[in-house]
């Protein structure tokens, strides 16, 4: 089926959902990266929803000046942003309070993971799209998946970039629609190399660092991923189960090694997006712990990976006990928990259940239940 077949179904589903609830609809462009064409296509979308009678405006979008992007702005209706002075400079910024008060039925806002500036109601633009949804205004917006918050460790791996502007997982949990918009690495590549992405004296520095083939392979297959776990959530919602499975539902163990603490609160977050399912942080924290003997950086360290969990969408428990894993099977037990996941041991597996008497123990308590141990590298 051609692209445009394609674009012009999306766009009448989107407009049942609109029609079908009071309460805003998002829907989301996600992409590997930059210039793979995600604000090319919701102005496309807008063009379309104007067309079929939806009252829609743009509220904020970033063409980057490309000339085939820049040119679809012409005949749709634009809120003008707002000019916010900003240490000596005047600077932009999309403007909220307009978008509620004009309140359309469709709001186009790009660049979901953008900071806003200091002095604005929400420091971030997905905190500005919730505002406008929870006021009953559908929102199309747009994200590069090396944004996603549980990603982050795992992207600046694979490009070698350190990614600041992030946004939780629980945005692209509570989309209505999500759309990938894919393209091979070839042709990303092809499009930079004829400017379609940066001007000219960027483009052999972008061509040696981020975009090489390797790493938009990887960034692909992550956005692929991530579509695919929307697709199989909206199935698990909207389909009826014929059998009742035992719903799946994860306890994250950390302790105040925060490297690994970071790595097991994103990755068990990925699983719990990946099955739909609550999970929980747990953090047992012994006598050798208590606040009075723990380091100044480790307790800033744990309060960090606390607010981390918090931010994926995890419930945080810290339980006083000097038996770990009697605390560990207790709230596995009254939470009915499924998975337990803990971080891989800095010695090997066998000395581990050789030496390490918490996971040997761990190991033989969880031999006589139906609870899964996950070991996160």
């Amino acid at each position: 089926m051609p692209e445009e077949a394609n674009n012009g179904n999306s766009v009448k589903d989107f407009i049942q959902l609109v029609k079908k609830s009071r309460n805003g609809k998002l829907k989301v462009y996600i992409g590997m990266s930059a210039g793979v064409g995600k604000s090319y296509r919701m102005l496309q979308e807008a063009h379309a929803l104007l067309k079929s009678g939806i009252d829609i405006q743009i509220g904020y979008i970033e063409t980057h000046m490309r000339a085939e992007t820049h040119a679809l702005l012409e005949g749709l209706p634009l809120i003008p942003r707002r000019k916010v002075f900003y240490k000596g400079k005047e600077l932009e910024e999309m403007d909220l309070q307009t978008v509620l008060n004009r309140h359309p039925e469709v709001v186009i806002v790009d660049e979901l993971a953008h900071t806003n500036i200091e002095g604005s109601k929400n420091s971030k633009r997905w905190q500005d799209v919730m505002d406008i949804l929870n006021a009953g205004i559908s929102v199309i917006t747009a994200v590069n998946i090396q944004h996603l918050e549980s990603l982050n460790e795992e992207v600046e791996n694979i490009t070698g970039i350190v990614i600041t502007e992030r946004i939780p997982d629980k945005i692209l949990e509570v989309a209505d629609e999500i759309v990938n918009i894919d393209l091979t690495a070839d042709e990303l590549i092809e499009r930079l190399r004829a400017g379609k992405i940066y001007e000219q004296g960027k483009i052999e520095r972008s061509l040696q660092n981020f975009f090489r083939s390797d790493k938009i392979l990887q960034l692909r297959e992550l956005a692929l991923k991530e579509v695919a776990h929307h697709l199989e959530r909206k199935i698990d919602i909207e389909i009826p189960k014929q059998i009742k499975l035992r719903p799946e539902r994860f306890l994250a163990c950390i302790s105040s090694n925060h490297e690994t603490a970071k790595v097991v609160i994103r990755k068990t977050a990925r699983l719990a997006s990946y099955y739909r399912s609550p999970w929980i942080v747990l953090y047992v924290q012994s006598s050798s712990e208590s606040l009075d003997k723990i380091k100044l950086d480790k307790q800033r360290h744990l309060i960090n990976n606390f607010k981390l969990a918090t931010e994926l969408g995890a419930e945080l428990l810290k339980v006083k006990s000097d038996d770990i894993t009697q605390t560990i099977m207790k709230i596995t037990e009254e939470r009915e928990i499924t998975t337990i996941c803990i971080g891989k041991p800095h010695l090997s597996l066998f000395q581990v259940i050789l030496r390490t008497a918490i996971f040997n123990q761990l190991l033989n308590k969880i031999a006589v239940t139906e609870t899964d141990l996950v070991i996160l590298s």
